[in-house]
């Protein structure tokens, strides 16, 4: 029988305690990684005993795919309801790539934690249900390529091959963008998916409205200033020949 939690680990008061060790998991999987964080983390970072944890999550194991199937779920759901309200090929793939990066920016530890799941953690009947949720994530992007392939919108490419160069963009994001950076995950990625999606359409880029924009507001900041400052000479030498 599991030991049960005594009065001296009634730390976790507010809220759901299993809710508030899952969250105190997520943070110590997402920086550690699974091998390197032990029960023992969890439990002294939470304040209770090793034992008070052992009723709640009778394994590592259990705990890591808990926290594994809530922040897939979370992703599914907010991905899912964006690109559902997206009307052509185009938009959808863009609604999914800018759902998901604004995911990994309001819920970097969700994103972090799970990223590492399926490589780290053994074969088990909940790593299946993690595997169903990430396989339903990647389905809808490459439903989105497809359409678009059948439509004529994209260009006639591998499907599969294609959502896989997208996600890992979406993946390896986390390993080099640092939130004090000077663009934020959702702005990295607009720019990432213009110039793949510069790739996949049949059409030009200057047809493409949201790469337009993009293409026009870094002409205007790239050439605004200098012109300023060609400006100065030219009244210097009028001035200098009256």
């Amino acid at each position: 029988m599991a030991p049960r939690a005594n009065a001296s680990d009634s730390l976790l008061s507010q809220g759901n305690r299993e809710d508030q060790l899952l969250e105190i998991a997520r943070r110590l999987f997402a920086n550690r990684g699974f091998h390197a964080t032990s029960l023992r983390d969890i439990a002294e970072a939470a304040n209770i005993t090793k034992a008070a944890l052992y009723y709640h999550f009778p394994n590592k194991d259990e705990l890591y795919e808990r926290v594994v199937i809530q922040s897939l779920d979370a992703l599914v759901q907010m991905v899912g309801a964006d690109v559902a309200r997206a009307h052509t090929p185009t938009d959808r793939v863009r609604a999914f790539m800018r759902s998901s990066a604004h995911f990994l920016d309001m819920h970097r530890e969700h994103w972090l934690a799970g990223a590492n799941a399926f490589r780290e953690a053994g074969q088990t009947e909940r790593r299946g249900v993690a595997l169903h949720l990430r396989d339903t994530y990647e389905r809808l992007l490459r439903r989105c390529i497809s359409e678009g392939i059948d439509s004529g919108e994209f260009r006639h490419m591998d499907a599969a091959m294609t959502t896989r160069f997208l996600l890992s963009a979406l993946n390896y994001v986390t390993r080099w963008h640092s939130p004090a950076g000077k663009l934020n995950v959702k702005e990295v990625m607009d720019q990432f998916v213009d110039m793949a999606l510069l790739g996949m359409t049949t059409r030009s880029p200057m047809e493409m409205p949201q790469a337009a924009a993009t293409v026009a507001t870094a002409a205007a900041k790239s050439t605004a200033k200098p012109a300023a400052k060609a400006a100065a000479p030219i009244a210097s030498r009028k001035k200098a020949k009256t």
